[in-house]
């Protein structure tokens, strides 16, 4: 991936201020691969929905450069880049059947018409819609309507599809459903797609890679795994999945690991990933499944007794709230095993983790 030629997009120190005082998206570099999903992943306002409209050429750069296959879009329009689009609240015309749709930005285009018909039967086919190109947009379900905005997306066949929230209107259900599908025409196409989400289990469900925006700047470019498991900051830890936030102090250090006397009192042991010296503050970021309800004596070196709060049945798992060291906020997702321990309300129970799985992160109170 460092060669030229591997990257299709190219963020070159890229700055965007609409007010000309206050940076929305600062001094942003990213490659973007040939074929991949990345996803830019982030809170409102953080930057990420601006940094896509610049490469779709509906806002301005401020400063630096946007590079589509090693040339720049300063001056190109949008009309010109080949990219596909794909919004929302879907942007079909409802006066138009679901093939004439699919045929609008081909015509644009001049093709003749048997090739017309010919890349608008592959798309429908390709998102499993070819018995419905008579209807129009009304005579379909939200999820058949995002499909088809999918479809008149790729049809053109162009070199990257950008898409801004696309499975934001629909329910629960069809939007997990939605994610496999898209995430199943990325694979089977070999598309480059720039993904925009505020939804973090969207992102790690469908990307190649996340970037995770705050404030205009990438606080982490990372495959979903890495990100999850392994945050390079408070920010991160925090954003993606669900995540145990504990506050405290440096008191020790010792190659890969310190020790930090944390906020309502108590030593834990923990990984050394992004911290300061010896008396400076910070964040410990555990993930709930990583924490052991009565561990076995010796198996954890971080143990402590924590009281449970509340309870929640949710099949796979029991999700607990605890008062472990003064905060009742901690959560423990204990699996439904057959040896999975009695749980009630008012318990005392000894809980443990190991050092490796709780990271020392930037403090941020």
């Amino acid at each position: 991936m460092s060669a030229e030629s591997d990257h299709i997009v190219r963020f070159i120190g890229v700055q965007k201020s609409f007010d000309g005082e206050t940076l929305v998206v600062k001094d942003l570099n990213l490659d973007i691969a040939h074929g991949e999903f990345l996803t830019m992943l982030g809170p409102s306002g953080s930057g990420k929905t601006t940094c896509l409209l610049m490469l779709a050429g509906f806002e301005a750069i401020t400063h630096g450069d946007v590079l589509l296959a090693g040339q720049s879009l300063k001056n190109v329009p949008p009309y010109k880049r080949d990219i596909g689009m794909v919004f929302q609240n879907y942007a079909l015309f409802p006066h138009m059947t679901v093939a004439e749709n699919l045929a609008f930005p081909l015509e644009s285009r001049k093709l003749p018409k048997d090739e017309i018909a010919q890349k608008v039967a592959r798309a429908l086919d390709m998102v499993q819609l070819s018995a419905f190109g008579r209807r129009r947009p009304g005579q379909l379900s939200g999820g058949q309507q995002q499909r088809v905005a999918v479809a008149r997306a790729l049809v053109h066949e162009p070199k990257l599809v950008l898409m801004d929230e696309p499975l934001g209107a629909l329910d629960k259900q069809l939007r997990e459903q939605m994610q496999f599908e898209l995430k199943h025409i990325h694979d089977s196409i070999g598309v480059t797609i720039v993904y925009v989400t505020h939804d973090q289990s969207e992102a790690l469900t469908m990307s190649d890679r996340i970037a995770v925006f705050n404030e205009g700047v990438i606080q982490q470019l990372a495959s979903p795994s890495d990100l999850y498991e392994r945050p390079e900051n408070a920010f991160v830890a925090q954003f993606i999945g669900e995540n145990n936030r504990l506050m405290g102090k440096i008191v020790e250090t010792n190659g890969a690991n310190c020790k930090v006397e944390i906020d309502g009192g108590g030593l834990v042991e923990a990984l050394a990933v992004n911290i300061g010296g010896v008396g400076s503050r910070t964040t410990l970021s555990l993930r709930p499944e990583s924490v052991t309800i009565n561990p076995r004596q010796g198996t954890c070196p971080d143990r402590f007794e924590a009281r449970v709060e509340e309870l929640i049945y949710l099949g796979d798992h029991t999700r607990l709230r605890v008062n472990v060291c003064q905060h009742d906020d901690f959560i423990i997702k204990v699996p439904r095993t057959s040896d999975a321990p009695k749980l009630e309300v008012g318990q005392t129970w000894a809980i443990g983790w190991n050092a490796s799985d709780c990271r020392a992160l930037d403090a941020t109170d």
